[in-house]
């Protein structure tokens, strides 16, 4: 059976879409049904899923997180398949979006208000941008040297945010066009990476923008409090992971062509 291993943060592990996967880590929070494990039903692959809430570019590539091992260490070479999405908990896309969504008075709260509006500094998120640039290239470097035989794809993030001009409560509009920005820099970061490293390039934020968090359709969920029984707030729901799931299927299914996407 050939083997795939999938690497990322949240937005691959799937906290909260239940079933949990067997045998992760409880804050790892990889559900039994993010694509990962729906690509590998799909497909007929080998899963190894090392996937990880609040995972960043270093813990793919060398630090342990909460006693797992840096997730590069799962390739051995044998490889057919790779998928990693990461990024996003190096620039604070998430935290920034859940700053924004907290009442305007925790702002002024000691040590958390400060906090807060650090993560809500635009110029901060600019800086955050330009060091993840250069660390998605040293994971396709990386994977692509680790894994020479597979097949390897970056996996951009679903849309969260709609688009301008449409609402997104409780977000301000100022504090929803940073979060687009953002966004918009990191998908683009990560096509930059795929090209420059000889990796393939899943295009989910491209694919989902009609099913975003406050769309009709979602693929994605809203700002709201975490629930044991329920997708995380600001993450893939079900159907999301089913649609990147089929966007993966598809282009492993196609030509070879790292660029193509």
């Amino acid at each position: 059976m050939k083997r795939y291993v999938a690497l990322g943060s949240s937005m691959a592990a799937g906290p909260g879409i239940l079933p949990r996967a067997k045998g992760a880590p409880f804050f790892a929070g990889r559900s039994a049904r993010n694509y990962p494990h729906l690509v590998a039903r799909r497909l007929g692959l080998e899963l190894v899923d090392v996937t990880y809430s609040g995972a960043t570019t270093a813990n793919i590539l060398s630090e342990p997180q909460a006693g797992a091992p840096a997730q590069i260490k799962a390739l051995d070479g044998t490889e057919d398949l790779v998928t990693v999405t990461i990024g996003g908990n190096d620039t604070g896309y998430v935290p920034l979006l859940f700053a924004a969504g907290l009442p305007r008075f925790v702002r002024a709260l000691p040590l958390l208000g400060a906090r807060l509006t650090e993560q809500l500094d635009a110029a901060a998120r600019d800086l955050a941008l330009e060091e993840v640039a250069e660390s998605l290239k040293s994971v396709g470097r990386t994977l692509r040297e680790r894994a020479p035989a597979a097949r390897v794809l970056f996996v951009d993030y679903l849309t969260l945010l709609p688009p301008a001009g449409t609402a997104a409560p409780p977000l301000s509009a100022a504090d929803a066009a940073t979060g687009r920005h953002v966004a918009a820099q990191l998908a683009q970061a990560t096509a930059e990476a795929a090209a420059d490293t000889g990796c393939g390039l899943v295009r989910a934020a491209e694919h989902s923008i009609a099913h975003h968090a406050w769309s009709a359709d979602p693929w994605t969920t809203r700002f709201g409090l975490p629930l044991p029984w329920a997708p995380a707030p600001l993450h893939p729901n079900a159907a999301g992971m089913q649609a990147v799931a089929d966007l993966v299927v598809a282009q492993v299914s196609g030509p070879g062509d790292p660029a193509s996407g």
